[in-house]
């Protein structure tokens, strides 16, 4: 994809990608819900008609050996962390915003060295075409998947 590509976006029939930059930063499960709390009184993380978007990874391992200067202090030995999640936003390309999310992040993080990675990216965005009676969406299928308890209240 081009540069011109990232700035202005793209436009289909049903979709706009618009550009945006993509956060995501590692913490251990029990952190994950707390930061990411706290990254929705900062910005409302909005995609579409919702709000509070976000993405989770399963939990895995995290690789590291501490240096001199760590509070820790150096070790011989790697550490292997397990229960480490990854959590990804996507907020729209505004400097302000995101030098506060970045921030953010580390603010309520156990870690004082999180992995923060920024990308560029670009994101989906309906149209809004009635496809109410799509036979694909999910609505329109047997079941519901929040009715399984998927939903936190």
């Amino acid at each position: 994809m081009t540069d011109q590509l990232f700035k202005s976006g793209l436009q289909t029939k049903a979709i706009n990608l618009l550009a945006h930059w993509k956060i995501t930063f590692q913490a251990p499960v029990e952190d994950i819900d707390r930061i990411f709390e706290h990254l929705t009184e900062i910005t409302p993380l909005v995609q579409g008609k919702t709000d509070k978007n976000g993405y989770r990874t399963a939990s895995g391992f995290e690789y590291y050996r501490p240096l001199e200067g760590t509070p820790t202090g150096a070790e011989e030995n790697i550490r292997k962390r397990p229960d480490v999640d990854e959590m990804s936003i996507l907020i729209e390309r505004d400097e302000s915003l995101l030098k506060r999310i970045v921030d953010g992040i580390y603010q309520v993080h156990s870690y004082y060295e999180p992995v923060i990675v920024i990308s560029e990216v670009l994101r989906s965005e309906c149209r809004g075409l009635d496809d109410s009676r799509n036979p694909h969406r999910w609505w329109n299928k047997d079941g519901d998947w929040k009715a399984d308890n998927h939903v936190s209240e």
